[in-house]
């Protein structure tokens, strides 16, 4: 079997297709390509009105790309709520790869020097595919979602892949697209080269119309 580099995902995500492990432990990767998939529309994302709340507080300090790795291996631990993950090593192992190129990213939520939430995922020309996140406090991967979405808007991402959609991301406006209708979204948006921002960027701005909502 040909071992999967760095270049062969980055083909492969480009494509539509993505991989994941049936557990954490599984040494085999499977390739998805989902007939229905999950996307996050940036233009129509809402902020529901309990988050709001947390988010005025300021309860979490957001940071971007400080501890990538520990993101990926907590996303990676069974929970309660899951007893089994689709990242393994070797996800981990490339995952972390990309971020050294600066193609994979973390958003963190931290509170008192800890860090109690976050997601990671890949950008790649103006599509960024969201890959998972984790909570250990109420809200904090959340407010790293809308943290998220608000740098996306600001530089100008026109996709925001979540794979698949579940009832928490569909809170927040994600929704299910035919494959090729997403394809063509995929096209379009690779094409077009885009930096991920680091710097601070107020969600308020951002996403103004979340504002407006109440």
């Amino acid at each position: 079997m040909r071992p999967l580099t760095c270049d062969l995902l980055l083909r492969a995500y480009a494509m539509g297709i993505f991989p994941m492990a049936r557990s954490r432990h599984d040494r085999h990767l499977y390739w998805i390509d989902p007939e229905q998939r999950g996307i996050l529309p940036l233009d129509a994302f809402h902020v529901p009105r309990s988050l709001k709340k947390t988010l005025k507080r300021g309860t979490f300090d957001i940071r971007v790309d400080t501890a990538f790795e520990t993101v990926m291996e907590t996303c990676a631990e069974n929970t309660a709520d899951r007893t089994e993950t689709w990242i393994n090593d070797e996800i981990v192992s490339l995952f972390v790869e990309l971020h050294r190129l600066g193609l994979a990213h973390s958003v963190e939520s931290w509170r008192d020097g800890r860090l109690v939430g976050g997601l990671y995922g890949l950008a790649l020309g103006s599509a960024f595919f969201g890959e998972s996140m984790f909570s250990r406090e109420t809200d904090a991967s959340k407010v790293a979602l809308v943290d998220l979405v608000a740098r996306l808007r600001t530089a100008g991402y026109a996709l925001l892949d979540t794979q698949f959609i579940t009832d928490h991301l569909t809170r927040f406006g994600a929704v299910e697209i035919p494959r090729e209708r997403y394809r063509d979204l995929l096209a379009a948006a690779v094409a077009v080269p885009t930096v991920f921002p680091r710097e601070t960027v107020d969600w308020r701005h951002a996403i103004p119309d979340s504002i407006a909502a109440g």
